[in-house]
């Protein structure tokens, strides 16, 4: 019924052996708490959950995490490893009829004198007078809660029941987590066709999520692919193809074309007759106007910042003047680019870091960096020992920005053109004053 990291909350605590064409998840998912993968912080030995299966003893807790990362499986397998009933509903699909009948059931079982662990799915997904509901219960000791969200449970759960369950804060899964589930998943299915660059491209593209990594594998598996993808296969094998889409106005690109070339080319002559070529001949001025703006920001960037101001200032003339006088602002902005320093270096670390972002995907920044509006995150953290730098000597802290998983990277290397002389100037003295820092 479940997987590995499903979601669903599971019925009972005790699972029948997954059927043989089960999807990979579930025939994966662990039989015990230390074969969780990624949360040792939590469930090994000196971790909250560790410490309160020793000792047999639950409290009540809110199980706050990204997708894919165990909620489910946690909750499940704390009741078996404390004799527990387990009874789980999901905030998705039920409603005050259903958490009456769980109450009545952990009611009746008490009296027997069996304790329950009610499993709550989405717990955010309860209003306030629902979540009210639970307070009761949990303070007579009829069930301990666990709580399972995705969302900051300082802004989605009541007060009340915050101050009577514990939060523990699950990680996204790293790319060693990642890995070892892989490897369970071959243990069981055989390799999988990817070269070592293809592999690592795979979890990368999981950000995360065990879940999303094993049905990804399982896809692999069930196309029998043949020779090992690298990882431009695997991105062509995994996702769909976008289809492109072509006009058959060649002369129009072949115009835009040489008009970009030229400006980008500092020739100021060639880039006002290609442009004059395209307005005699009809084309909407805004269109030209945006494609100014795509080479200021492209081909200029921080050599002259100026660039896109003019663009825009001709933008806002062109349309305050229309037609003829207007596209006097478009040739003057025209050669103002063409004229201008030249610069990709902007454009080149827009390009790199959204590169990064997407192989790294969902790390945390320092807690230090991150505001603490509420006293939970306070607590765990948010916002410990930040400094204000305009209020540090020579306005700069040296302070690091990064997640803690990630070294620092360098997107942005200024040229030693126009504007970006001087900014490269500003980079090396505040890199000169980080080494300091880090010396002191």
């Amino acid at each position: 019924m479940s997987d590995l990291f499903a979601d669903d909350p599971l019925p009972s605590a005790a699972q029948d052996e997954p059927r043989a064409d089960a999807p990979l998840a579930d025939r994966l998912r662990p039989r015990a708490l230390d074969e969780v993968v990624g949360q040792q912080h939590l469930t090994g030995p000196e971790g909250a959950i560790g410490r309160m299966v020793a000792s047999g003893r639950l409290s009540s807790m809110v199980l706050w995490g990204p997708p894919g990362t165990g909620k489910t499986s946690i909750a499940r397998l704390l009741a078996d490893a404390v004799g527990m009933r387990f009874e789980a509903i999901s905030a998705v699909f039920s409603g005050v009829a259903d958490l009456k009948k769980a109450f009545a059931a952990a009611d009746t079982a008490a009296k027997a004198g069996q304790r329950t662990l009610l499993f709550v799915d989405e717990i955010h997904r309860f209003n306030r007078a629902q979540q009210d509901g639970f307070l009761p219960f949990v303070e007579r000791g009829t069930v301990t809660l666990v709580g399972a969200t995705t969302e900051n449970p300082s802004f989605e759960l009541n007060a009340a029941l915050l101050s009577r369950a514990q939060v523990l804060i699950l990680h996204r899964l790293d790319a060693k987590a990642l890995s070892e589930l892989l490897e369970k998943a071959e243990a069981l299915e055989g390799p999988l066709p990817l070269t070592d660059a293809a592999r690592e491209a795979l979890v990368a593209s999981a950000d995360g999520d065990g879940r999303f990594l094993l049905n990804q594998a399982e896809t692999l598996y069930a196309a029998q692919v043949q020779e090992p993808l690298d990882p431009e296969g695997l991105g062509k094998f995994l996702q769909r193809r976008v289809a492109v889409y072509d006009k058959d106005r060649e002369g129009h690109y072949n115009l835009i074309s040489a008009l970009h070339k030229s400006v980008r080319g500092s020739d100021p002559q060639a880039a006002l007759y290609y442009l004059a070529r395209m307005l005699v001949a009809g084309e909407e001025p805004l269109y030209l106007l945006r494609r100014l703006v795509r080479m200021a920001v492209e081909d200029i960037g921080l050599a002259d910042p100026g660039a896109l101001t003019q663009c825009l200032a001709a933008k806002d003339a062109y349309e305050f003047l229309g037609s003829p006088e207007g596209e006097l602002a478009i040739a003057q902005a025209c050669i103002y680019l063409a004229t201008a320093p030249k610069s990709v270096a902007a454009y080149k670390a827009q390009k790199a870091a959204w590169k990064s972002a997407r192989e790294t995907g969902s790390l945390m920044p320092p807690q230090n960096i991150l505001n603490a509006p509420t006293k939970l995150m306070k607590d765990v953290g948010y916002g410990k020992g930040y400094q204000y730098d305009p209020d540090t000597e020579d306005g700069f802290s040296g302070a690091s920005y990064w997640p803690e998983e990630m070294e620092p990277q360098t997107y942005y290397e200024p040229v030693e053109r126009g504007f970006e002389r001087e900014i490269a100037k500003r980079l090396e003295y505040w890199d000169k004053l980080r080494r300091e820092r880090e010396n002191q």
